[in-house]
């Protein structure tokens, strides 16, 4: 009997938790637009149970049992997958719990900023190289007019 009580209580609790948490509260259920674009929600979902019991002493025959349990969820929507005429998107919401989260969003951003700047110094060095050999070449060439 004591562990069917103590095993209930567990029971239960996972049983409310599968409840509040399934497939369709990570990734929401289609919402489409007009113009053929469909928006899927994406969630991160946290989630904790615990449970216990305990036996207590009694002068009669009859045993006594006391016990507990309880859960929490937090749904944290994290992006948006967009479908838009076969090409598929995902936009992030903004919102960071750590540093590291931040760090690691940004990367993919940095990377685009660096290769632009390198780009852009590529071919500044290119128009500048260009135009130190035109100007090269001008001065040749007078050199050549004037003798």
């Amino acid at each position: 009997m004591k562990e069917q009580s103590a095993a209930g209580i567990l029971e239960t609790t996972i049983e409310k938790v599968k409840n509040l948490v399934n497939v369709s509260t990570i990734i929401g259920d289609p919402m489409k637009l007009e113009g053929g674009l469909t928006i899927i929600p994406v969630s991160k979902v946290t989630y904790g149970f615990a449970s216990g019991g305990s036996d207590f002493p009694s002068k009669s025959n009859q045993e006594i049992f006391g016990g507990g349990g309880g859960a929490g969820v937090t749904i944290t929507p994290v992006a948006f997958l967009v479908v838009s005429d076969g090409e598929v998107t995902i936009k992030h919401i903004t919102a960071y719990d750590n540093a590291a989260e931040r760090v690691v969003n940004l990367v993919p951003e940095m990377f685009d900023k660096v290769t632009s700047v390198v780009n852009k110094a590529k071919k500044d060095k290119a128009a500048e190289d260009a135009q130190l050999t035109a100007a090269a070449e001008a001065v040749v060439a007078e050199e050549a007019v004037t003798e």
